[in-house]
């Protein structure tokens, strides 16, 4: 087990920077820590990925808020069609 510098036990962690986007590390298990411990795991990342995997990454942060705004849209659309039905029913009704 790696200990940071507080003494602890340190955790694996993803980094999600431009830098090292991926790229896995051994870090404090308090985040508000002081200790600034860092260990790598994985080494240095090619130039290539430093440059295709944010990129990526906003790619699929864009498709996933797409998504949500899709799925806000749907259930609105399914509330209108509820309210439509329920007063086509409630015409119909009034007829009889």
């Amino acid at each position: 087990m790696v200990v940071c510098f507080c003494g602890r036990n340190a955790l694996i962690r993803t980094s999600w920077t431009d830098l090292n986007p991926g790229r896995r590390f051994w870090g404090c298990p308090n985040p508000r820590s002081k200790c600034g411990f860092i260990g790598w795991i994985d080494g240095p990342m090619c130039e290539r990925s430093r440059i295709v995997i944010p990129g990526l990454l906003r790619s699929m942060n864009r498709v996933e808020r797409a998504l949500e705004k899709s799925k806000e849209e749907a259930k609105k659309l399914k509330i209108y069609m509820f309210c439509s039905w329920v007063v086509f029913v409630a015409v119909l009704v009034s007829m009889y």
